[in-house]
């Protein structure tokens, strides 16, 4: 069964078909590797971004039988892969973001800032030492949800935790950057934005 949606093979069958014709898989990864590669990218430089995201997709491809074809998007699955990974870099994380800190510039986000809050664009620096401060599956939560764009439930997918447990962490990283950053909410999406 081919799943399609406005003419396009969802993840899920990419997968299956890799099975079969493995240049398939490439696919998958022109489809979702270059938002990775932000991702990674905003967590632990550039210079490391491509290394991850290569690494990733390797995973992946080597694992792909064992993936779940009731899912759709192989996103949360990809980006579980990744976290992995980049939890391989913690040091490294909390330097990149020591030294956004202390330079006051993302060079990752600066060509993105049509993308970003402009709340968040303009505390960019007490956003950094937040991050800093987080432990790691806080700051895993949120940069999923804030950066990845995921939801509740794709981040529970990817780290393999429940939504309850994503829900608490999402709180905690909130109510510390929040403080952080003088009251201002780090993660509001538009719609909590215009609910009050």
């Amino acid at each position: 069964m081919i799943a399609e949606e406005f003419g396009r093979t969802d993840d899920a069958e990419l997968i299956r078909r890799s099975e079969r014709v493995p240049e398939d898989f490439a696919d998958l990864f022109d489809r979702h590797a270059p938002a990775m590669r932000r991702y990674v990218a905003r967590r632990l430089g550039p210079s490391l971004a491509d290394d991850i995201v290569s690494d990733a997709f390797l995973t992946a491809f080597r694992r792909r039988h064992r993936y779940d074809p009731s899912h759709p998007d192989a996103r949360p699955w990809l980006y579980g892969i990744a976290a992995r990974l980049i939890s391989r870099h913690r040091r490294v994380e909390i330097r990149f973001y020591r030294a956004l800190v202390r330079s006051g510039v993302d060079e990752i986000a600066e060509p993105y800032a049509e993308r970003v809050d402009d709340r968040v664009a303009a505390q960019q620096t007490g956003l950094a030492a937040a991050l800093a401060q987080l432990s790691p599956g806080d700051r895993e939560v949120l940069l999923l949800i804030a950066w990845a764009d995921m939801s509740y439930e794709d981040v529970a997918r990817a780290l393999g935790i429940p939504v309850g447990t994503v829900r608490s962490r999402l709180h905690r990283a909130r109510a510390k950057t929040r403080q952080a950053l003088g009251g201002a909410n780090p993660v509001t999406t538009r719609e909590e934005s215009f609910d009050g």
